[in-house]
Order: C-alpha cells, then structure tokens, then sequence
C-alpha cells in the first residue's frame, strides 16, 4: 500500500466517497492515528452496511440500531473488513468525521489532527489475523507519507474519549498490533518491500 500524500488517496484500497468530511484547519498536518472497532448492526460482518452509513444510505427500516444511527453524519478515512481489504471513504488529507469529542495531551477536536482507521469487530470477539496485517501496511503506508505521524501516536478510540466510546476495546491485541506495525514500518522503508 502507497499514499498519495497530495491527493491522501490510499493505493491498494477500495474506494467509497463518504460526503462526510471536511477541511482540516489552515496548516494542521495529521500527526496521530486512531483505531476503531465498529460492526453493523452490532456484532454482524459483512454487508454493506458500514459503506451505507458513511455514504448516509443506511435503510432503517432493516434493522432496529439502524433506526438509531442512520441519522449521523459520521465517517472514516479506512476501514479494514475482517478479511483484511481496505476501503477509504475519505482523503487522508481531508478531516473525517469519526472522533468526536475528543481530547489527546491536551488537544481537543482530534479529528482535526488525526487519520481515523475502523477495523471491522467488537470490543469482545478477537480481530482476525488478516485485519493486524492490513493494518500494519495501512500504518507504515501513512507514516510514510505524511512525516508528522509516527507509531508513537497511534491510540484507540477509547484513549481519546475515555468514559464515552470503548472501541476497539479489549479484544484488541496492542502488542500483536505494535510487533506487526514495527516491521512493516521498517520493511516499509526499503523500497524493493513495498
């Protein structure tokens, strides 16, 4: 996977344009990125309802949580499915609308800042192999291009919005993902491994 850091296009990744995004403030760079974990309706995969929800699409009359949130206006740059494709429904170069309130070392409105990446789960099922190996491609891609992100600052949503959102929740291997990520961060810099 490649980044496009003038366009924010992913290659490699599925393509969906969410219209739910919008500027980042003048001369704010992403320097932080945020895992999700989110599962439509909850506990299901598959489907095409998380591009339905981004797209603003989502038919509530197919299930009663769509009802609920079919009425956001949300979004992500990426989403790893759980086969581990990638689909990108906003330029990382754009602010999508996936953190909300949300605070980190003192900044608020992290998604002025931040690249938002949803793997495709629960706070309680495990995340599939596949999903940690995309998204250590996902991540040494985006450092690559963007040089203010580093894996320093890679947090869950829950680390932004303590009390409110759990995800990705306990379920996630941090120490599975940060081993993945560390050597695809540094196969990721000799240019015959991308």
């Amino acid at each position: 996977m490649q980044v496009d850091p003038d366009s924010g296009l992913m290659r490699g990744a599925r393509q969906i344009a969410s219209p739910n995004y919008d500027s980042r403030p003048a001369g704010v760079e992403p320097d932080l990125i945020v895992i999700h974990g989110i599962s439509l309706p909850p506990g299901e995969f598959g489907g095409p309802w998380i591009d339905r929800l981004f797209t603003n699409t989502l038919p509530a009359e197919v299930h009663p949580y769509f009802a609920e949130v079919g009425s956001l206006r949300v979004s992500s740059h990426l989403v790893v499915d759980r086969n581990g494709a990638v689909t990108q429904y906003v330029r990382v170069n754009e602010r999508a609308w996936h953190a909300g309130k949300s605070l980190y070392q003192g900044r608020e409105a992290c998604n002025d800042f931040s690249v938002g990446v949803e793997l495709e789960g629960t706070d309680t099922q495990s995340y599939e192999p596949a999903q940690y190996g995309a998204l250590a491609e996902v991540v040494a891609a985006l450092c690559a291009a963007y040089p203010r992100l580093s894996t320093h600052r890679l947090v869950g949503h829950s680390d932004i919005a303590p009390g409110r959102k759990t995800d990705p929740g306990p379920a996630f291997d941090w120490p599975r993902a940060r081993r993945l990520i560390a050597a695809a961060v540094s196969a990721y810099g000799n240019p015959l491994q991308r």
